[in-house]
């Protein structure tokens, strides 16, 4: 240890006569940073830009990408711990640990880290919280790709709250979420953890989870930044091949978009490397674009293992040591999951001047700031949470009565019904439903591979699941349905066995409702999930056979897709039924889904990704050029089978009235000022029997620019619920900025010209298309370029004769 600081006279906390500089609340977070560094030693100041992973597994069965060769031979925990330690990871997303225990002893353990340094400095802890805190019992909520489905940031956000509450009452500083990637190739293993093929959607739910998790004190650390998700033919880590132009307009808008308007306070670098630069070692991304370009002041943390990569994966550095300077170089603030490059590595290429010390105190400086405003230098610091010191944590507090209420409508809004065309949807009452499918009474087919149960659970088969997780059989048994089963196969079974079974049943029902698609797991232990791709979009395993076989009965099928990534759905479309899409719909996925098909509750869902109609020819988004589509000068079609934003529900709608409105509020204006906006108007009428809701979705197309463009891209998007009988005017006022893209020069610009604003059910059923003209001269947007649309929802005056 070093010589120890004394901790001042006693006194009134927060005086400068009972503090030290570091702990003055009347002093700012950077001079009190700065206070602290200048004390600081050359190890103390390095301790401070590790984590450390108590208990990572290194047997084989890791969460991580290499962690069985990149755990097990660390230092100790007293000697990592000796002069202070920046973060600690995962102490409740390791292995399963009761809540209560495990607050206990994370508390305990930061009582040793204040302990073990001069400055009584607590580690920050993160956690993993994509689809709900990483946490033995604690809920686990739908995954994002069901959240774009919802096409609803306010719900989004409620649910984000609900996850910061949960990690903030157990000890937690820091979560590793959202995932803001979007999707490019749906083979991709990951594409489950994305929100959306279209940046728009991933911008505005993704900076709604944002908003949510750090309005609880937690940080939100914005992952994986950048191009990740368009990795070479969907292969997990492989290199990226995108154009500056498709970096800049397609993966960087969403997380611009989670810092301005979410506040995130950190920024995961990604694994992949981007035209042979690794993101880890990117100066100009982390540093010139993220900081100096868009004003990030808060933390850089590493991939797991991310900056020892630039050595043993991308092979861009000689040694750690090396590593290390490249990623402090290029801006990563914080090592993680465990000390590596940046421990004992990091400090002998310092002190043979291969690294700068100033590079450090940067880095330092950063991480003491956060830590400073999470509280943990305050002189009143005690890291027992409140729960524990006032009213105990119990298992509830991660699952609670209303963090089930959200996961629900969560789960529910984000069903999507994608063909129901002789209407067999919902199923009658009383009906005799076979229901078939090795996801048909299977708990573990709601959960994505970031859920604790899919994650960590499945390594610990001893310990009970820790949540009550209806199957879609259970949940249809309770519904009055006259219900039978028939498991038919398992998601990846070889040979066809059980099939005959299944044919039994549907044979004798009136309709057999068939669930099928993915299972969850990690580096190829699943069918979807991190380091599972897939080589096409064919249902995994037999299940087609499955399918084949009930369709062959003559009894209506009703195909249910649990799935963490779109499957290819043309063989089925004119076939069956009826289908419906979902997406890991998280622990109460199965109840959500009978309320679907039975009617107890309307589907409103929308894609937030196309189904393609066919397995192979080159999986693409509906973010295309025009010669990405359909073309004469080659024999693929890549049309999807149901387009982007495509859903639809048990009543119906009319739409009236599109309009373009100038600043009076007169309709038929045409000239749209390049620095000014446009306001886009249309009334929704419910003209069905039942209660709905509508998705109004609004594309931007422009026909002639400098540089190709996308046909069409989202824009703006609104819910709008009606009861029967009811309408409402639905008004975006979409800021110029909006059409703005990268140009020849480099530069992000609104051109003038012609361009279309689109109502839409989706991206392939146009409702208006109103011409507007941009005048003025080429306009060049700065970092203050407005990101989104405005949209109000006003009840619509209903003529006589429809007055419900």
């Amino acid at each position: 240890m070093t010589t120890e600081i004394s901790r001042g006279a006693a006194g009134p906390p927060g005086t400068a006569e009972s503090v030290h500089p570091w702990n003055d609340l009347r002093l700012s977070g950077a001079e009190r940073a700065d206070a602290l560094i200048a004390e600081m030693t050359l190890e103390e100041k390095i301790g401070q830009l590790v984590g450390l992973w108590v208990g990572a597994d290194a047997s084989g069965g890791g969460v991580a990408p290499h962690q069985a060769d990149m755990t097990g031979t660390g230092p100790a925990w007293a000697d990592v711990i000796d002069g202070g330690l920046g973060q600690l990871t995962r102490p409740f997303g390791t292995a399963p640990v009761e809540p209560t225990a495990g607050a206990r002893s994370l508390a305990s353990s930061q009582r040793e880290i204040m302990a073990a340094n001069r400055f009584g400095i607590p580690a920050q802890v993160h956690e993993e919280c994509l689809a709900g805190f990483a946490a033995w019992q604690a809920t686990a909520y739908p995954v994002p790709l069901s959240w774009g489905a919802t096409f609803d940031p306010g719900l989004v956000a409620e649910m984000a709250t609900l996850i910061g509450e949960s990690m903030r009452a157990v000890g937690v500083h820091q979560g590793l979420a959202p995932v803001l990637d979007v999707t490019r190739d749906y083979r991709w293993g990951r594409t489950e953890e994305t929100i959306s093929e279209d940046p728009q959607l991933v911008a505005e739910i993704g900076s709604a989870y944002v908003r949510g998790l750090e309005s609880t004190g937690i940080v939100a650390t914005l992952k994986h930044f950048a191009g990740y998700s368009a990795s070479r033919a969907g292969r997990n880590l492989a290199p990226v091949s995108v154009g500056p132009r498709e970096f800049a307009d397609v993966i960087l808008p969403p997380f611009e978009a989670a810092l301005r308007e979410g506040g995130a306070r950190s920024v995961m670098h990604s694994y992949t490397e981007i035209d042979g630069v690794p993101s880890a070692a990117d100066e100009r991304l982390l540093t010139g674009l993220l900081r100096q370009e868009w004003g990030f002041e808060g933390t850089v943390v590493a991939d797991y293992f991310g900056i020892r990569f630039l050595e043993r994966l991308h092979r861009v550095a000689a040694g750690p040591g090396e590593a290390a300077g490249l990623a402090l170089r290029a801006g990563v603030d914080t090592e993680l999951p465990s000390v590596d490059a940046f421990g004992a590595p990091l400090l002998e290429a310092l002190r043979a001047g291969r690294v700068e010390v100033a590079l450090v105190d940067r880095a330092l400086h950063r991480v003491l700031r956060q830590k400073i405003d999470l509280g943990l230098l305050d002189p009143d610091y005690a890291p027992e949470p409140v729960g524990i010191q006032d009213t105990g944590v119990d298992a509830g507090i991660l699952d609670t009565a209303a963090s089930q209420d959200v996961a629900l409508r969560l789960a529910r809004e984000a069903v999507v019904l994608l063909s129901n065309p002789g209407g067999i949807l919902p199923l009658a009452p009383g009906a005799r439903v076979a229901v078939v499918g090795p996801l048909a009474d299977e708990e573990m087919a709601m959960l994505g591979c970031y859920s604790f149960p899919a994650h960590v659970g499945v390594q610990h088969p001893e310990q009970p699941i820790g949540l009550d997780i209806p199957t879609v059989r259970a949940a249809l048994a309770g519904t009055g349905l006259d219900v039978s089963y028939a498991r038919g196969c398992d998601v990846t079974d070889p040979e066809p066995g059980g099939l005959g079974e299944a044919v039994r049943v549907a044979a004798a029902a009136d309709v057999v409702v068939v669930a099928v698609g993915d299972r969850a797991g990690l580096f190829g232990r699943g069918t979807s999930g991190e380091g599972c791709d897939a080589e096409d979009l064919h249902l995994p395993g037999i299940q087609a056979d499955l399918i084949e076989a009930v369709l062959a009965t003559g009894t209506p099928v009703v195909l249910v897709l649990l799935t963490g990534r779109p499957y290819a759905l043309g063989a089925y479309a004119e076939r069956a039924a009826a289908i419906v899409q979902t997406f890991f719909p998280g622990q109460l996925g199965g109840r959500a889904i009978a309320e679907v098909l039975t009617g107890a509750v309307a589907p409103s869902g929308r894609l937030p990704v196309s189904v393609p109609r066919r397995p192979t020819g080159g999986p693409g988004t509906y973010l295309t050029a025009p010669l990405g589509a359909r073309s004469g000068v080659s024999n693929l079609d890549p049309t999807a089978l149901f387009g982007f934003g495509h859903g639809l529900t048990y009543t119906s709608f009319e739409w009236e009235s599109a309009t373009v409105v100038d600043e009076a509020g007169a309709a038929g204006a045409t000239d749209w000022d390049v620095a000014g906006d446009a306001t886009v108007e249309v009334t929704v009428r419910n003209t069905g029997d039942r209660a709905g809701t509508e998705v109004v979705q609004l594309y931007l197309h422009d026909p002639v620019a400098q540089v190709t463009r996308p046909v069409q891209r989202l824009i703006g998007f609104a819910r709008v619920p009606l009861d029967v009988g009811a309408a409402a005017r639905v008004r975006f006022t979409v800021p110029a900025d909006l059409t703005s893209f990268t140009g020849l020069a480099g530069r992000r610009l609104v051109e003038p010209g012609d361009v279309e604003l689109r109502l839409a059910r989706s991206s392939a059923d146009v409702v208006a298309a109103l011409g507007l003209r941009l005048v003025g001269t080429e306009r060049e947007t700065g970092p203050d370029r407005a990101l989104s649309c405005d949209v109000v929802i006003e009840e619509a005056d209903l003529p006589a004769e429809v007055t419900p």
